[in-house]
């Protein structure tokens, strides 16, 4: 059977996790395994670290204690020890009253992005977002994101919305879908997908050919 043709998606990927393994064995700093941990997993890693800890703020409060921390961790397959979970923690601990807060861990996880990555990624979240609530939807994509010229649409095998859905589902991971695309879950996957582009030049293309910008 012939092997499907790699697409410059797959590359990406595939280069990607590449680069994270080595990594990851070459380093001791926690912060730094994490982050390549996530990244071995390709890019839904960071997004993935990310869903799994924002749902586990139950309270809304966007806090997590040590307990709730390493759980996240584990459940995530990460395999920091307890000694390194515990100086990751303590490293973003800023205040030292007991709690990390979700959304400034998550920030300092992912890999840096200069400001005209994280320019033109807002660009592209902002038209997706079209109600401008925060969140992309499928409703949202309809009439940005054109499907007519999909073989799934063209021969009747899927409706619009439901190419949308699938379309969406490139950013759930873990077994946790819902359907929604938050602008930080936008961030953490793309964030991914950046660290495998050494070129400011050649991401922002990207971006702007996917996204029609």
């Amino acid at each position: 059977m012939p092997t499907r043709p790699r697409t410059a998606g797959d590359r990406v990927e595939s280069d990607l996790k590449e680069r994270a393994n080595r990594s990851m064995m070459n380093t001791k700093d926690p912060v730094e395994k994490l982050r390549f941990f996530c990244l071995s997993r390709g890019a839904t890693g960071i997004l993935g670290l990310g869903r799994m800890f924002r749902r586990m703020d139950d309270d809304g409060n966007k806090n997590l204690n040590f307990s709730e921390f390493h759980k996240g961790l584990i459940e995530t397959g990460c395999s920091l020890t307890a000694e390194e979970a515990e100086i990751l923690f303590k490293k973003f601990d800023r205040d030292g009253n007991g709690n990390v807060n979700v959304d400034e861990f998550l920030v300092g996880i992912r890999p840096p992005m200069s400001e005209n990555r994280r320019r033109v990624i807002q660009e592209a979240f902002n038209k997706m977002d079209k109600s401008g609530d925060g969140v992309i939807t499928a409703d949202d994509l309809k009439g940005v994101y054109n499907v007519k010229r999909h073989p799934q649409y063209l021969n009747g095998e899927c409706t619009e919305t439901q190419i949308l859905e699938k379309f969406l589902s490139n950013f759930e991971t873990f077994g946790l879908k819902d359907g929604q695309v938050t602008k930080d879950e936008f961030f953490d996957y793309y964030s991914g997908i950046s660290s495998s582009i050494d070129q400011d030049a050649y991401f922002d293309l990207m971006m702007r050919n996917a996204w029609n910008l």
